[in-house]
């Protein structure tokens, strides 16, 4: 293995390098840095992220770049606002006894006036992201026509993230004759068109194979209903004590969501994702890069250029769409030689995303089974020994206080002390994993599970079963077409029914919904939820055995088809029936007829509101009185009896 003084590094750059701990070269700076120290020769890298990607460009670059002129020389580009921060502080740490160097990094989300200020005193080397960058080019301040060394880290997510056409503009806007860079860990048709476009007989250095994951990575999954996400989450983290994890999430309001369950179970827990304010961004960015948070939950955007040390596992919440986003979110751990490992939490539909990887990747996964309650337990419970046994004592500190603390503890046993300490920091863990619900792993059917409730619901496949032992069965009128969700089912009980309500088996169907509760609270149940509103629709709840009059406000499954077909701006009104864009209620029993326990019916005929004008109609539903022909309409049986029947439409 060479050395950094063997590829031609100088003696400053080692001098600052050395400080900062490097050894000697990685594979990839032992590629490029001797490459990139000629002229002329233009470069895709195709390596991992934490692969020392920074060093092996950044070396070249501050080497070549003259610090007695105040001209810009080198110009860095980065997909986000974090990357671009890091790039800067690294070179400025390699930078260290190089004299007059200046490098500045220019990002959207802070001040732009402070940046202008900074390049009018002259920079050689601007890390920009591609946004801001082209914003300053049309102030005439960032001026590109000495640069002779040009830098895309993180290629493929600068194109990921639309930024192909601010490339282009910038390419256009630096002089020819320069040395371009391209670093990426996936090699994309996009980079490759970019690198014909803009790229002099570039060389390809590969450090490991094309669109590979990290060497050091295991790569497991673990099958679950997707109801079960967010237990199995808390299983895994609880397994692993010493987690110090990034846990990607598809969406910011997911990310959100995730993050404030885990803070509110007593987690460790931040979020990052675009709705943070750059200021929110950097303190929980900071936090993280001093292992103050132990668990960072992101999107894909946000954590792009996240460089941190030492995370232990990648926990992909939500399975991304394609094979380079999971290549950039496991090659976040793994790094520096060392072990890491990305979990995939995915229901049964993913798992040909999860072959797919495999085939792409050329590695195998895991089929992970959850760990156990009582194998969490005993995880937590020799972490909390181990943490008992690695305390540092300050003798001088508790001097004043040991004589009062044997006096309180004179008569308590060894044992007993033990004991109490141990349930003290413990027992939320044996408290929680006591009554934990179980997490059945899909079969690929529908299949029963428990969801994450406050008293142990289960949901379970459609279909006849028998009622627990000492349970009543009854029967709601909303269903998953509602929104009707254990979560959202389980929240809304506790609204209504004061304590904790023990619920047992939850059957969801598409427009109506079983629960199983305890006999004696039957009772309190219906009457409880009978009669209250859930968006809009009033709720309904009796005996399932009760059949017809525990059907929903919208009727069966047959009707709904029936009446939704009706016509075009039929909406549910408060009361749970359709009505039409002018007011007037549809009948929803369809060809079944009107439902006698409907909150309110329109006149029975179905085609009442064709017989009258729709002006009229309107009146009618807002308490007014319709007129025909001059007439007031007599709406009693007698009347209904004497109206003259409508003349078939033939």
């Amino acid at each position: 293995m060479k050395t950094f003084e063997e590829l031609g590094v100088n003696e400053g750059i080692r001098r600052a390098i050395d400080e900062l701990g490097f050894v000697s070269p990685m594979p990839v700076q032992e590629e490029v840095i001797p490459y990139l120290l000629g002229q002329g020769n233009d470069v895709i890298a195709l390596a991992q992220t934490g692969t020392g990607k920074t060093a092996a460009y950044g070396i070249p670059v501050l080497q070549k770049t003259d610090p007695t002129s105040k001209e810009t020389q080198a110009l860095i580009l980065s997909p986000t606002r974090e990357l671009c921060l890091q790039i800067a502080d690294d070179l400025n740490g390699f930078a260290k006894y190089i004299d007059g160097m200046h490098i500045v990094p220019v990002y959207g989300g802070a001040s732009i006036e402070t940046q202008i200020r900074s390049l009018r005193h002259g920079v050689q080397i601007i890390v920009a992201t591609p946004g801001r960058l082209i914003d300053l080019m049309k102030r005439g301040v960032a001026k590109l026509e000495h640069v002779n060394n040009v830098v895309l880290d993180e290629a493929d997510e600068m194109l990921n993230m639309g930024f192909s056409d601010s490339i282009n503009t910038i390419l256009e806007d630096v002089p020819t004759d320069r040395n371009t860079l391209f670093f990426s860990a996936t090699m994309s048709k996009e980079i490759e068109k970019i690198a014909k476009s803009y790229l002099h007989d570039y060389k390809e250095i590969v450090v490991g194979s094309r669109n590979e994951g990290a060497e050091n990575v295991n790569h497991v999954y673990y099958m679950v209903n997707a109801r079960d996400k967010y237990l199995a989450l808390k299983r895994i983290v609880d397994f692993h004590p010493h987690i110090f994890a990034i846990v990607f999430c598809r969406t910011k309001i997911e990310t959100q969501e995730i993050a404030d369950k885990l803070i509110r179970d007593g987690y460790n827990a931040e979020a990052l994702h675009g709705d943070l304010s750059q200021q929110q961004r950097d303190l929980t960015m900071q936090k993280f890069r001093k292992h103050l948070t132990q668990l960072l939950i992101a999107t894909d955007v946000a954590a792009r250029g996240l460089d941190v040390d030492d995370l232990t596992h990648v926990i992909n919440y939500g399975m991304p769409d394609d094979t380079e986003n999971y290549t950039h979110r496991s090659g976040r751990t793994g790094r520096a030689g060392k072990k890491g490992t990305s979990i995939s939490i995915i229901h049964s539909r993913e798992k040909n995303k999860v072959r797919a990887l495999e085939k792409v990747l050329g590695k195998d996964f895991v089929d992970g089974t959850l760990p156990s309650a009582e194998e969490i337990c005993k995880k937590q419970l020799y972490k909390v020994m181990d943490d008992i046994m690695k305390t540092d004592v300050d003798e001088e500190l508790i001097e004043p206080y040991v004589a009062e603390i044997n006096r309180q503890f004179e008569y308590v046993d060894k044992e007993d002390i033990i004991k109490k300490m141990v349930s003290n920091t413990f027992g939320r863990f044996l408290d929680y994993y006591n009554h934990a619900p179980e997490i059945e792993k899909p079969t690929g059917k529908r299949s029963e599970g428990r969801g994450d409730n406050a008293e142990g619901g289960r949901t379970r496949s459609r279909g006849s079963h028998s009622v627990e032992s000492g349970f009543r069965r009854l029967y709601l009128n909303l269903g998953k077409q509602d929104g009707f969700y254990p979560g959202v089912l389980m929240q809304y009980i506790n609204q209504h029914i004061a304590g904790k309500q023990k619920v047992g088996h939850i059957d969801l169907l598409q427009h109506q919904s079983y629960i199983e509760v305890p006999e004696g609270d039957a009772q309190n149940v219906m009457e409880s939820l009978t009669g209250t509103s859930f968006h809009g629709r009033e709720v309904r709840c009796n005996d399932a055995e009760e059949g017809g009059r525990g059907r929903s406000e919208g009727g069966s499954s047959r009707e709904r088809r029936f009446d939704s077909s009706r016509g075009r701006g039929a909406r549910p009104d408060r009361y749970g029936s359709k009505t039409d864009k002018y007011g007037a209620k549809s009948d929803r029993g369809g060809r079944r007829g009107r439902r006698e326990d409907s909150s309110y019916s329109a006149p029975q005929s179905s085609d009442n509101s064709r017989r009258h004008g729709k002006e009229d109609w309107k009146g009618l539903m807002n308490g007014g009185s319709p007129k025909l022909k001059g007439e007031t309409p007599d709406f009693s049986e007698e009347g209904w009896a004497r109206r003259k029947p409508r003349k078939s439409r033939q």
